[in-house]
């Protein structure tokens, strides 16, 4: 599923629509978005160097973490960046957001720009079209956008102007697509609500809940969530066309080397999965067991009332009582009189317009008409 995300993010957008767009949440029981965005970063950087991607060029906006860091990140998935790299551009807001330090960066000028004021996103925006232009000049040639965090962007500017930031980058007709880390426990639902509607793909870490058994003391509960801290399920939540909506889970267990992606376990897993992903409603759609006792007990309008007793439908033509009585023809103008039963029935008279005419005749009696 998480190589789902990958090449939708790889193979972008069509021309004249909008670039596809990922926010991945994170919480603090949880904290592992950036843990997914180095993955699909390392992927994205493979991708480009292998010749396998639409896109030639990634600009990475870096403001939880230095740019060295991910420059060692990607040595060691096996992905060494030079200082001449033509394929990616580093945009450091995390050294001097606010424009205090007055020296420049010293990570290499071609590589690793420094960008101060990170509250001015108008000029955030042209650093980082300049940034990829830069990679894959002014032509048809697409980039990709990685942004390892919005936390710190909403902390000096606006939800509005973040998501204006956000949208320009989407409309933008050589970003390819683009991605960002949110950890939800740090901003108000509708900031998150916001962050989504932006986005095609939605993607949640949910951590592992221990078994909250009485008999167990907090000592072991304290274990066993250290145990499983690293652990638990990636939630994707695709934005489909027409409306449409697909969301697939799977288990996500990181350690040393970095995050790794499973399948489900078992159908218990996808049970709770789906359940923990249903629409909250105000009513409840199961049945208790009264309340199930209760409606086996309704009869419906085409139920035949005996109370238990079978039930023969009588067909016109023969009397529940004698299966085996069979209608008498008659001749023309005659009356036929038959007694359901005797006594306790109804009875059904029927004059016959002709001797021609048959109990159950299949013809059509306007056949011959001219229609």
């Amino acid at each position: 599923m998480a190589d789902s995300i990958f090449r939708k993010l790889r193979d972008g957008g069509e021309e004249g629509e909008l670039a596809p767009a990922l926010t991945i949440e994170e919480t603090v029981a949880s904290p592992f978005a950036l843990d997914v965005s180095g993955y699909l970063l390392a992927n994205l950087s493979s991708s480009i160097l292998a010749g396998k991607s639409k896109s030639q060029g990634l600009v990475l906006i870096t403001f939880s973490r230095s740019p060295s860091f991910y420059l060692q990140f990607l040595k060691q998935k096996g992905i060494v960046v030079s200082s001449s790299a033509k394929w990616i551009r580093i945009l450091d807001c995390y050294t001097d957001p606010l424009g205090w330090i007055d020296q420049p960066s010293t990570e290499g000028s071609s590589l690793v720009k420094l960008h101060k004021c990170v509250s001015d996103l108008k000029r955030l925006f042209s650093s980082i079209i300049e940034a990829g232009r830069e990679l894959v000049g002014d032509g048809k040639t697409r980039f990709y956008v990685a942004i390892d965090s919005v936390n710190e962007l909403l902390r000096h500017s606006s939800m509005p102007l973040v998501s204006g930031l956000l949208t320009d980058l989407r409309s933008h007709a050589q970003v390819s697509s683009l991605f960002w880390s949110l950890n939800t426990d740090l901003h108000q639902e509708k900031v998150t609500n916001a962050l989504e509607y932006i986005s095609t793909m939605k993607a949640n870490l949910e951590p592992l809940c221990p078994s909250s058994d009485e008999k167990r003391n907090a000592l072991e509960n304290l274990f066993l969530v250290h145990q499983d801290f690293g652990k638990g399920r990636f939630h994707v939540r695709f934005k489909l066309r027409k409306g449409r909506v697909r969301v697939m889970s799977e288990e996500y267990h990181v350690d040393q080397m970095g995050i790794n992606f499973s399948p489900i376990a078992s159908a218990e897993t996808v049970i709770a999965t789906t359940k923990s992903l249903l629409p909250k409603v105000q009513f409840n759609l199961q049945l208790s067991e009264k309340e199930r006792v209760e409606k086996e007990k309704v009869v419906l309008p085409f139920e035949h009332q005996d109370h238990g007793k079978s039930t023969e439908i009588y067909d016109g033509r023969r009397s529940p009582a004698d299966g085996k009585m069979e209608a008498t023809p008659l001749s023309s103008g005659e009356l036929e009189t038959d007694m359901v039963s005797s006594g306790k029935g109804g009875e059904i008279i029927y004059f016959r317009d002709s001797d021609d005419e048959h109990p159950d005749s299949d013809e059509d009696p306007d056949d011959d008409l001219d229609i």
